[in-house]
């Protein structure tokens, strides 16, 4: 059981919940100026081609004067921008990446328990300010810290997905005593604790029907998307990528997932709680590896989680005897299939059916490096299979 005192351990907020508290780190110190300003001149430089030669000339990166947890993930936001625009800023994909930058991403990468990849952590959860600090965590009140061309789709893209990551936080504090109620059989703090989900969960869908209103699916395709892909599985880096000067890594290329949101841990979350099982395929080999791209605090929090089983069976077992309680249980699993379509829907719109420009951006393939059409059909399928169940 994970009870709300104990969120703060796992690096859980229980007002923002997957997001950090306080607000990510803006600036490193002035010694790591050099990293900021390129990262800050990337949607010129990028256009111009120039961003290769620019790496050239940064200074070294000292990551063992990184003071705190937060210079270390806006650190990593920038290492990981600056190696994602050096591998896929050129006519060609980059297959080699210079210890300049290879080293100190593998060094902080490590330190932060992740692979020295662009991860939905650094993407979204760590990319954000509000424009009224004292405002909320909300759409009309966000902007980006950081990005790769610029302007409104790349940023409401982005930020569609922080405001669905704070209002994830009902659902974080209702998980753990959920679980308990329903092992203890309190079946009244049960259905109120799976109502308080269904509330949030009905929020989340409707953020995430509002990614068209700034986001157009060709200009997604064309400017955003091809940035964040990753180099395992991707048909224009087959063998993955080279981090120069990284002894861990012996000179031998490293293949790494791209950025998805399938590294989010709101829906393992639910899926945890609510019960909803995935068959034993490649697709649930896929979502475990995951998890290696989450913040280990998350990670843990899921894996805790999971342990104490879910909801289903208490729910089930009290089906007739208690229709409210079986009510609560089902808006939980609609809004999450709701959920899940809509993103099935966008895969489609946004890439599946977008018009291929190059290898290194294709439709058939997800940036995390899989079929994703098949797996979100999979994914929503299974969500309606648990609402059918006995």
């Amino acid at each position: 059981m994970v009870l709300q005192a104990e969120l703060k351990a796992f690096g859980v907020s229980g007002e923002r919940g997957f997001l950090p508290e306080p607000d990510p780190l803006r600036l490193l110190p002035a010694r790591f100026a050099a990293f900021e300003e390129l990262a800050g001149e990337l949607p010129r430089l990028l256009p111009a081609g120039r961003v290769r030669a620019e790496v050239a000339r940064l200074p070294p990166f000292d990551a063992s004067a990184l003071g705190s947890e937060a210079e270390r993930r806006r650190a990593m936001l920038l290492l990981s921008f600056l190696g994602h625009a050096f591998v896929w800023g050129g006519a060609e994909p980059a297959a080699r990446l210079p210890a300049r930058l290879a080293v100190p991403w593998a060094e902080v990468a490590a330190a932060l328990g992740r692979p020295p990849i662009l991860s939905y952590a650094s993407y979204a959860l760590d990319n954000w300010r509000r424009l009224d600090p004292e405002g909320p965590i909300a759409l009309g009140n966000l902007a980006l810290l950081q990005n790769f061309l610029g302007g409104a789709d790349e940023d409401w893209f982005i930020l569609v997905h922080v405001e669905i990551e704070a209002k994830a936080a009902p659902l974080l504090r209702a998980a753990g005593p959920a679980q308990a109620a329903a092992r203890e059989g309190r079946h009244s703090a049960l259905e109120q604790e799976l109502s308080a989900m269904a509330e949030a969960l009905e929020g989340l869908a409707t953020s995430l029907l509002r990614m068209p209103e700034w986001c157009d699916p060709a200009i997604y395709f064309r400017r955003v998307r091809p940035w964040i892909h990753g180099w395992k599985d991707h048909p224009a880096l087959p063998g993955g990528v080279v981090y120069e000067g990284v002894a861990a890594h012996a000179g031998l290329p490293r293949r790494f997932r791209g950025e998805t949101g399938a590294q989010s841990s709101i829906v393992p979350v639910l899926d945890a709680v609510l019960g909803v099982e995935h068959e034993e395929d490649p697709l649930r080999a896929y979502l475990r590896e995951m998890r290696d791209y989450m913040p280990p605090g998350h990670r843990a929090f899921l894996e805790r989680l999971e342990a104490a089983g879910s909801v289903r069976a208490a729910v089930q077992e009290r089906r007739a005897a208690n229709p409210a309680l079986a009510e609560a249980y089902e808006n939980c699993l609609h809004w999450l299939e709701r959920f899940r379509s809509t993103h099935l829907e966008y895969a489609s719109r946004y890439i599946f059916h977008q018009s291929p420009q190059a290898a290194a951006n294709p439709t058939e393939v997800g940036t995390g490096g899989t079929p994703f059409m098949r797996y979100l059909r999979k994914h929503r399928d299974e969500t309606a299979r648990a609402r059918r169940g006995p």
